[in-house]
């Protein structure tokens, strides 16, 4: 079967083109629009990441029936700490966590940086802050849950399913990465906080 090279215009169906004809966008166009769109998708992950934290506050405080039943919140006397600390069953700092199980000062430390970080993630301000300490708590929390291990300190099979990077390493990831690329300034507060004088004076408070 031979194929033939028409010199003619193929007559076919096409799709109307969205620019006029001759023209095309310039560089500073395109780039302003790479731009936006890039702050737009960072400052909706940072809303996302932030109604993590800060339902995670809501629903242990009150419990609102999810991951703390009904009854059980902190308001009710319930720890926010003893069941997931009292809990642990693998890693090197087990027998700390138990000690650490249920302790008012864990259980305080606890809910205000889940408050602290879901607040500041959600209006855009002090991202630097809220990612260390963010940070910190996720590796504390990888810890605890100790992916390496295959089995558990009972001999009962871990069910991890990768041994170094699970969802703790990962919303450690995005709440740096959200800091450094100044998500809040989209869709958040993070402008105006700048503006501060006392934020002014003292960047690491951005």
């Amino acid at each position: 079967m031979a194929v033939h090279e028409h010199t003619h215009r193929h007559t076919g169906f096409r799709f109307p083109s969205l620019r006029r004809a001759g023209t095309a966008p310039a560089a500073g166009e395109t780039t302003a629009t790479a731009t936006a769109t890039r702050a737009y998708v960072f400052a909706g992950l940072r809303l996302l990441t932030g109604f993590v934290f800060l339902w995670a506050f809501l629903d242990k405080t009150f419990g609102l029936g999810y991951a703390t039943g009904s009854g059980k919140g902190w308001i009710d006397g319930g720890s926010p700490t003893k069941g997931f600390l009292g809990g642990v069953a693998a890693g090197p700092m087990e027998s700390t966590f138990h000690a650490w199980a249920g302790a008012a000062w864990a259980d305080w430390l606890f809910m205000l940086g889940l408050l602290g970080i879901g607040l500041a993630f959600v209006s855009g301000i002090a991202l630097r802050l809220a990612a260390i300490a963010g940070t910190a708590m996720m590796a504390l929390m990888w810890i605890a849950e100790w992916p390496p291990a295959k089995h558990l300190s009972d001999g009962s099979a871990s069910m991890s399913t990768n041994p170094f990077a699970d969802y703790h390493l990962i919303y450690a990831i995005v709440l740096i990465a959200l800091a450094v690329a100044g998500a809040g300034a989209t869709w958040g507060l993070g402008k105006a906080w700048a503006r501060l004088p006392f934020v002014s004076r003292n960047r690491w408070l951005l």
